[in-house]
C-alpha cells in the first residue's frame, strides 16, 4: 500500500500549491454569491439552524464539497492518466502486493489530494468567521478524512473503468455536480419533504455535511454519531469493490 501511494506522492509533492488551490475556486465563488450575496437577504428573513449567519452555515458545506471534488477527480484523473496516456499502470498490477494494498495506496494518495484543498477551504473559513477551533477539532478532522476516502474510493472505481477522459466528465456531471447541491451544502437536509429527505440521505456526502456543521458550531450531545459508521461503512464497500476490481483488472 505504501509503495503505490508512494509512487503518487514522488509526482504530487511537486506540485502541493497546485493541488492545494484546484479545488477553491469554486467555494470561494459559492461563499461570496451564497454566503455573502444571498446570505445577507436570507438572513433578514430567517435563523439557520447552525452558524450565526447563512455564511457560517454554508462554510462546513464548502469544506466537505472542495474535499469531495478534488479526491474523486484528482484519483480518477491519475489512474486515468497513467491507464490511457502515460502507459505505466500494467507495471503497477505487477507489483508484488495484495489488490486491496492497491486500491488503499491509490485511495491514501486521493485522501491527502483532498486535504490539501479541504486545508485551503478551512484557512479561508477561519479568516472569515475567526472560529479556529470549530474548523480544527479532531471530529471535524475526522469526517474530512472520512469523506477523503469515500470519494477517493470512488475515484478509484471510475478510474479502472472509464475508457476516455470524456466518460469522466459524464460521471461528473450525472454524479459529482448534482450532489455538490443536493447534499446539504446550502441548505438543512432535516428540514425536506419526506419524499426529497429519502433521497438526499441516500448521499453520502449529506453525512459529512451535516456532521461537520456540527462538528463545527453545535455541543458535542447534538453531534449525529451515525455520521461516522455510515461514511465507514461506505468507503469499506468501495473498498472491497475497488480490490475486486484491480484483482481482475486487463489493462
Amino acid at each position: 500500500m505504501l509503495t503505490v501511494f508512494w509512487g503518487d506522492w514522488l509526482d504530487l509533492r511537486v506540485r502541493i500549491p497546485q493541488v492545494a488551490a484546484s479545488g477553491l475556486v469554486s467555494p470561494l465563488i459559492y461563499i461570496l454569491a451564497f454566503g455573502l450575496g444571498l446570505g445577507s437577504a436570507i438572513d433578514q428573513v430567517t435563523t439557520p439552524s447552525a452558524g450565526e449567519n447563512y455564511l457560517e452555515f454554508i462554510l462546513p458545506g464548502m469544506v466537505a464539497l472542495s474535499s469531495m471534488v478534488i479526491s474523486f477527480g484528482g484519483t480518477t484523473f491519475s489512474i486515468c492518466g497513467d491507464r490511457l496516456f502515460t502507459k505505466t499502470f500494467e507495471e503497477m498490477l505487477l507489483y508484488p502486493v495484495r489488490p486491496l494494498a492497491l486500491h488503499l495506496g491509490k485511495m491514501l494518495a486521493g485522501i491527502v489530494r483532498g486535504l490539501m484543498t479541504a486545508g485551503s477551504v478551512i484557512l479561508v473559513a477561519i479568516l472569515f468567521t475567526g472560529r479556529f477551533w470549530s474548523f480544527v477539532n479532531p471530529l471535524f478532522l475526522l469526517l474530512v478524512v472520512l469523506n477523503c476516502a469515500v470519494f477517493a474510493g470512488l475515484g478509484v472505481i471510475v478510474g479502472l473503468n472509464v475508457k476516455s477522459l470524456e466518460s469522466v466528465g459524464l460521471f461528473n456531471n450525472f454524479l459529482i455536480v448534482p450532489m455538490s447541491f443536493l447534499g446539504g451544502t446550502f441548505f438543512d437536509p432535516g428540514t425536506l419533504p419526506m419524499a426529497l429527505k429519502a433521497i438526499v440521505y441516500l448521499l453520502p456526502l449529506t453525512y459529512t455535511t451535516i456532521g461537520l456543521r456540527a462538528a463545527a458550531y453545535k455541543p458535542l450531545g447534538e453531534f449525529p454519531w451515525y455520521s461516522i459508521p455510515i461514511l465507514l461503512a461506505v468507503a469499506g464497500v468501495l473498498a472491497a469493490i475497488g480490490a475486486r476490481q484491480f484483482s481482475t483488472q486487463q489493462d
